[in-house]
């Protein structure tokens, strides 16, 4: 019996990643890459579109992180399959990708029997975690009560503190979300009082540090 073709989009913002992936898949007929973007935003926008089974993100991207990014996707399309491809692997990036949905975590150091092999398990629903990241420790990690400050701020504040980090005016934030700039600047007041945090240097440092932008 024929296995049925599974379309894919895949969301890095490095190109040489995205053609290795597109390499190691175009030799496999059950797969079908259906797009692909370098930027998180526009990879939501190529999710909703194209209505994917499966997405391969990493975790640094610009306009929209890969763990606000999974929210995103299960939130507007929420059968697709999450796999994300990363060289992160801190305890803290997998518990808050995993409650965002994420099943498949691999990473950009394992070799390429990884990467397909998680694309095969999440193919019918099942996950895949290689390296050190288990069932078990997918289980414990969900069973962590949030408790950093980065967890207190809403999907939302997020996404704001992300964008003006990355050098956004309001206006121009406040088109990206489609919000009105007063609630850019009410979201914005907010996540800073919930980090407390004085001025737009002190966010950037934070943003970096808790690597929702890239240094």
């Amino acid at each position: 019996m024929t296995s049925p073709v599974r379309r894919i989009i895949i969301i890095d913002d490095h190109d040489a990643v995205r053609r290795g992936v597109r390499a190691v898949l175009d030799s496999r007929p059950h797969f079908e890459i259906v797009g692909e973007s370098g930027n998180g935003r526009e990879g939501l926008e190529l999710a909703i579109e194209t209505k994917p089974d499966i997405a391969i993100i990493d975790y640094s991207l610009p306009a929209l992180n890969g763990l606000d990014l999974a929210h995103e996707l299960k939130k507007n399309v929420p059968r697709i399959e999450i796999l994300l491809y990363t060289m992160h692997d801190r305890e803290d990036v997998i518990a808050e990708v995993l409650r965002a949905g994420v099943r498949g975590f691999v990473l950009k150091s394992d070799t390429e029997k990884h990467l397909v092999a998680a694309l095969d398990a999440l193919s019918v629903r099942r996950p895949y975690f290689s390296g050190s990241v288990s069932e078990t420790l997918l289980h414990k990690f969900l069973a962590i009560k949030p408790d950093s400050a980065t967890r207190s701020l809403t999907h939302r504040e997020r996404e704001v503190v992300q964008l003006i980090a990355e050098g956004r005016i309001n206006k121009e934030i406040a088109g990206l979300l489609n919000i009105s700039i007063k609630t850019v600047e009410t979201h914005r007041a907010s996540a800073m009082h919930k980090l407390k945090l004085r001025t737009t240097a002190d966010l950037v440092r934070y943003a970096i540090r808790n690597r929702l932008v890239q240094a």
